[in-house]
């Protein structure tokens, strides 16, 4: 397996600079930090006494390297879980919180798996998924990948200021579909077609 702090930098590179964009939940961001986290880790990135924006712009690439790892891979025990899906749980774990927990939960529970679904990994949902992984260890990791993308999916569906993270403004697959089927082998993506039809009912 790579370095976690390897797959934690291209994480790093995948979410970009400075953004802050109102329809983001999460709040102004750079290189996928939120200020919602730096709120909720107490960062005070510019010393200057309080947590706000400032802090989001001052925040370093290795800054948020060390916070990916230390909360979003250490903390939630992905270690705990097969090589396999490691980093695409951690991928989603910065994207999404506790949701990739849940999502592997939820989807572990439909392989006929009796574990709770409470987005933390403990001993019961490392043993299911260890046991998906030892029958097919490819398949469980395109499972969870598609997994992600539906949930991306669903969001827009509900939600549609989501949209353009989901659908550029030229039709085709945005940031969101993008990065889950990066985990996914290439049989399993979405052709601009299928794309297209799934996402015609956002007008």
């Amino acid at each position: 397996m790579r370095h976690i702090y390897d797959i934690a930098k291209e994480i790093v590179a995948r979410e970009g600079r400075f953004v802050n964009d109102p329809d983001d939940p999460g709040g102004a961001t750079k290189h996928g930090v939120t200020l919602n986290t730096l709120h909720s880790l107490n960062r005070d990135i510019d010393r200057d006494g309080d947590v706000d924006v400032s802090d989001v712009k001052a925040l370093e690439q290795g800054d948020a390297t060390k916070i990916f790892v230390d909360h979003y891979y250490k903390k939630p025990h992905l270690d705990l879980l097969p090589e396999v899906l490691q980093d695409s749980v951690f991928d989603m774990q910065v994207n999404a919180g506790r949701n990739a927990v849940l999502i592997l939960q939820r989807l572990l529970r439909n392989m006929g798996f009796e574990i709770a679904v409470d987005g933390h990994i403990g001993q019961q949902t490392a043993k299911a998924a260890h046991a998906a992984a030892h029958v097919d260890a490819q398949a469980l990791r395109d499972a969870y990948g598609i997994a992600r993308r539906n949930y991306y999916l669903a969001i827009a569906d509900r939600r549609p200021k989501s949209r353009k993270y989901a659908r550029t403004r030229a039709g085709t697959k945005g940031g969101w579909i993008k990065r889950a089927e990066d985990f996914i082998s290439p049989a399993y993506h979405l052709s601009a077609e299928e794309f297209a039809q799934r996402v015609a009912s956002w007008g």
